[in-house]
């Protein structure tokens, strides 16, 4: 394929509905825009990719529901907006159509626009690995191409026939292979503006999650597990990180049963929060690939109600739910789970970072960030280009 720049323009749909689904579209867009800058992108997708010159359809925050009723409420709105999208790409069809995530949103259409004849490529796998196998199926009427970001999941599409490229995280691209904590902890103080004295001091960083529903089921929980700490442990601080103005209010509300403890909330910046810690405790999630990508010591804990836990308990296939331990195959960081998410048990798995020689794991963390650092930019608009060429069957 040509890497050279062309004047061809190129017709790309694209359809992000949440902030890291933002994020990767806009890399894409900056890769693609790179070697055929006449290229045209339009869809559904928000602020970081506006600003690459995407042409959005729709607000991006339409599309970012959570949860199991919040959709319900807006279904028939969801519903019209996807008719809607669909009859305009079959009326004009663009050379292709990448969905970005959101796969409840995302494969229903794909897999229309794809019976319409148009490629498609699908950016993020959904964790039909892990759960619903039976996807795997759909996912496979659906698509022409599946980018993931992890090669255990490549491994799982191969198994199955589906075509798939693994090109890597963004987040193992922007993260340096090494960062000091001594300068981390200087431009947390410098970024927030708060006043901590870090000297001989313990850093625990506590994040509870970036979701209403998180913040409830974690942050009482997390408080309570560093107060017991905190007897064991005088030296010890604490650092929590809000996702947003109302998780702030919210976590706050949560401080004020715990005067006792020296505890910092700051407003976002939770890399920066992360990078100054010695140790974290984290609800699962994308977070915890940024915590060992940063080479930070955690505890991996997660709560939910305990109906939909009984559900999910029964339809997992696999024995870890944090991405350390599914990259590694094996328990390298702790989990603790539902029943085992308890003050005594997070406070002692804690204790035992603190207290433990952590250099084989920080190497271990140092050989997974390595292994993902695969300029994922770049290799997601090659595969996608790629795909374009084997659709009209000329260079592109």
């Amino acid at each position: 394929m040509s890497h050279s720049i062309s004047d061809k323009k190129l017709k790309i749909a694209m359809l992000a509905g949440e902030a890291s689904g933002d994020i990767l579209g806009a890399g894409l867009i900056s890769e693609i825009k790179a070697r055929y800058p006449n290229a045209e992108f339009f869809g559904v997708g928000g602020e970081r990719m506006l600003a690459e010159g995407f042409v959005s359809w729709y607000p991006m925050d339409r599309l970012a529901v959570m949860g199991l009723i919040e959709p319900l409420k807006r279904l028939f709105e969801l519903l019209e907006m996807r008719k809607s999208i669909r009859q305009r790409l079959l009326a004009d069809p663009p050379d292709v159509f990448i969905g970005i995530d959101s796969p409840d949103f995302n494969l229903d259409l794909e897999l229309s626009l794809r019976e319409g004849g148009i490629k498609v490529a699908h950016y993020v796998s959904p964790s039909v690995w892990a759960w619903r196998q039976g996807r795997i199926k759909k996912i496979a009427r659906a698509v022409d191409l599946m980018l993931t970001l992890f090669p255990f999941e490549e491994a799982f599409y191969l198994k199955h026939k589906v075509p798939v490229a693994c090109v890597g995280h963004t987040l193992a691209d922007s993260i340096p292979l090494s960062i000091d904590p001594v300068q981390a902890r200087e431009a947390l103080l410098v970024k927030t503006g708060i006043n901590l004295d870090f000297t001989n001091k313990k850093v625990i960083g506590m994040l509870p999650g970036s979701r209403a529903s998180e913040v409830r089921l974690h942050t009482h929980l997390f408080l309570s597990a560093a107060r017991l700490l905190k007897r064991e442990y005088p030296d010890c601080c604490f650092l929590i990180p809000a996702a947003n103005e109302k998780r702030y209010q919210e976590i706050k509300s949560y401080l004020k049963e715990f005067t006792d403890l020296p505890v910092q909330l700051v407003l976002k910046h939770s890399q920066e929060v992360m990078a100054a810690s010695d140790a974290l405790l984290i609800a699962s999630g994308t977070t915890a690939l940024e915590a060992m990508l940063l080479k930070r010591p955690m505890v991996i804990s997660y709560r939910m109600s305990g109906l939909a836990f009984w559900i999910l308990s029964r339809m997992v296939k696999v024995k870890h739910v944090g991405l350390p331990n599914l990259l590694a195959g094996r328990d390298l960081v702790p989990e603790r789970l539902q029943t085992e998410a308890t003050p005594e048990n997070l406070k002692a798995a804690l204790a035992n970072l603190l207290n433990a020689d952590n250099t084989d794991l920080l190497a271990q963390f140092d050989d997974l960030h390595q292994h993902l650092r695969r300029d994922a930019n770049k290799r997601a608009a090659l595969a996608v280009l790629q795909l374009i060429e084997k659709q009209s069957g000329e260079l592109v």
